[in-house]
Order: C-alpha cells, then sequence, then structure tokens
C-alpha cells in the first residue's frame, strides 16, 4: 500500500491496467516523454513502449475520433484532452458517435473508451484551462461521467471506466492533483460507477457534491 495524491493515483491506475490488459492504448498531446502537463502518465512511456503510450497532434476532435475508431475494433482507449476547455471540439465525435455506437448498432458493437481531462479552476490558471462543463457531458444518453474526489477514489474509479463496455468522460481536479495524500492499494480493485458515496449520515439536510468541491461541502457540514 501507497501514500500517493491523486494525479500519482491515476497513473497507478493507467499502469495497472496497460499492464494487465494488452488492449489498453493511452493517447493524447504530450504524454510520452513529457508524462503529460500535470505528469499523470509520467514513466507509461519507458515502460510500454510508443506503440501504447502515443503522443498526438494538438486536435482534440482528432484525439477522440481516433480514440472512438480504437473502441470499435476491440481496443480500450484511454484519451487525453489536455484541458477540459479543449474539450469543445470533440463533442461531435463524442455525442454523434461514441455515445450512439450501442444503440446505434443495435448491441452489435460497443465503445469502450475513457476520455480524461483535467478539470475545474483553484490552481490561477486562465479561462480555458480553468473550466467544468461536466453538465454538457452528464445529460447525454450513453455516457457515463466521473468526477473523483479522493486519490483512492481516483484509482478505483479509473480502473472501473477503463474497464467499462461503453464511453467513459473522465475529468480529474486539478485542485486535487496534490492537495493532499491517501493510501492507495494498487490491487487493481476497482470501485462502481454507478454509486454514490454517503461520508456523513444525518435527518435535516442532503448535500450533494462531487470532485474538488467535496472539500467545500464538508466544511460547509461542519
Amino acid at each position: 500500500m501507497a501514500e500517493v495524491n491523486l494525479v500519482e493515483a491515476v497513473n497507478l491506475a493507467l499502469a495497472y491496467e496497460l499492464e494487465h490488459d494488452p488492449d489498453v492504448i493511452v493517447l493524447g498531446e504530450d504524454i510520452g516523454v513529457n508524462g503529460g502537463v500535470f505528469r499523470a502518465t509520467v514513466g507509461l512511456e519507458a515502460r510500454f513502449g510508443a506503440g501504447r503510450i502515443i503522443d498526438t497532434p494538438l486536435a482534440e476532435a482528432a484525439i477522440a475520433g481516433v480514440a472512438i475508431g480504437m473502441a470499435a475494433v476491440g481496443l480500450k482507449p484511454v484519451a487525453e484532452i489536455q484541458f477540459t476547455g479543449f474539450m469543445y471540439p470533440t463533442i461531435d465525435q463524442i455525442i454523434n458517435h461514441a455515445a450512439r455506437m450501442r444503440n446505434r448498432t443495435r448491441g452489435r458493437l460497443s465503445c469502450p473508451m475513457v476520455l480524461r481531462s483535467p478539470s475545474g479552476a483553484g490552481i490561477h490558471a486562465p479561462e480555458h484551462h480553468s473550466e467544468s462543463p461536466e453538465t454538457l457531458f452528464a445529460h447525454v444518453p450513453g455516457l457515463r461521467m466521473v468526477i473523483p474526489s479522493s486519490p483512492a477514489r481516483a484509482y478505483g474509479l479509473l480502473l472501473a471506466a477503463i474497464r467499462d463496455p461503453d464511453p467513459v468522460i473522465f475529468f480529474e481536479p486539478t485542485r486535487l492533483y496534490r492537495l493532499f495524500k491517501q493510501e492507495v492499494e494498487n490491487n487493481g480493485e476497482a470501485l462502481p460507477l454507478d454509486a454514490c458515496f454517503v461520508l456523513r449520515e444525518g435527518r435535516d439536510l442532503t448535500l450533494v457534491s462531487w470532485g474538488a468541491m467535496l472539500q467545500e461541502t464538508m466544511a460547509a457540514a461542519d
């Protein structure tokens, strides 16, 4: 069991799936030698090779489209979009193709892909590096929208997202990347995607939160 922060937990989950499933491919801008903007993929190219850790051009629509094509032929791509502000060029690919793959083909094809992206404000970045467009994707039938709130949940939920037979949008709160550490057992145990976590029982009020706002919500509850 290791004590890791959220970005390290993401790296652990990616490495675990790459090691245990030869169909998993990671692709995105600067994710290879550079290890990504926030170093979420650091060391993966050296360990698994450039054939599975693929540096792409700066073309978000193409990244999403290539990932969909990979998924359609049986691979399990994990594509990184550098910031959620750059997700908008992917919308046609994600909504019109990835999300509809299963229903459009009457179940003949599925689209087992993950689209990861650093999300949210709190790191003094400009506006297109600080967006939180999760509601755009949460309302799309055929998509799962996941935003972890801790290192342990990031690890378990990313494992589940990669193993899911349908497309998953996985936003990682940049404010939490290195905010705190948690003990995470690198045992490949996934967490359920279709469940919430009840952190405190009560009788008077229900507070619902996700991602970085969980810290603020718990402070408000106190």
